[in-house]
């Protein structure tokens, strides 16, 4: 859903949208975006932000349920700020990466576009995970570190370990294989 169709949901008469959404956007969306261009420094961005913000709370349906807005709204956009900004991360992350590439192995832009979606959706994957079970499958993974001397660096067993990198693994299976088939 992008600005323009937000725009007509929340368009007086359009029969998807309550009126307590129509309400909470009338009144919260100016302020909501002045939040977020304190937080992120690009008042474009933070009209995104505000956006998809409100596109969850229509999408959830419970603006009749929301007793204190602000604090509603800025729950939600604190989320998006944190992808955002991870994204952000992971983004630059990848065009330093591209940068060492010899050009005679650079990818072309599709290319470069679905390795980048693929990342992003790893880092969504990884960072559903708790921080010992991330740490675990990084050091497993991008170490290449034993079990045993994972176990040690964590103070846990290694039956923990196992079942830290298992659990990582069948998560981004999952992930990937829910992403393919929808």
């Amino acid at each position: 859903m992008d600005k323009r169709e937000l725009a007509f949901m929340v368009s007086p008469g359009y029969k998807g949208c309550s009126f307590a959404f129509e309400e909470l956007y009338a009144d919260y969306y100016g302020w909501l975006s002045r939040w977020l261009i304190y937080r992120v420094g690009c008042s474009e961005q933070a009209a995104d932000l505000a956006q998809d913000t409100f596109i969850r709370i229509l999408r959830r349906n419970d603006a009749p349920d929301i007793r204190e807005p602000r604090a509603y709204l800025t729950t939600i956009a604190k989320g998006l700020v944190a992808n955002f900004y991870r994204r952000q991360d992971v983004e630059y992350a990848f065009v330093a990466a591209l940068k060492v590439l010899p050009p005679n192995v650079f990818p072309s832009e599709e290319e470069k576009y679905q390795s980048l979606e693929a990342l992003l959706e790893i880092d969504r994957c990884l960072q559903q995970l708790n921080e010992p079970v991330r740490q675990a499958f990084f050091l497993f993974q991008l170490d290449g570190l034993p079990q045993n001397e994972i176990a040690a660096r964590l103070n846990i067993s290694i039956s923990t370990v196992k079942r830290y990198i298992t659990k990582a693994l069948l998560l981004c299976a999952f992930s990937n294989e829910t992403r393919h088939n929808s």
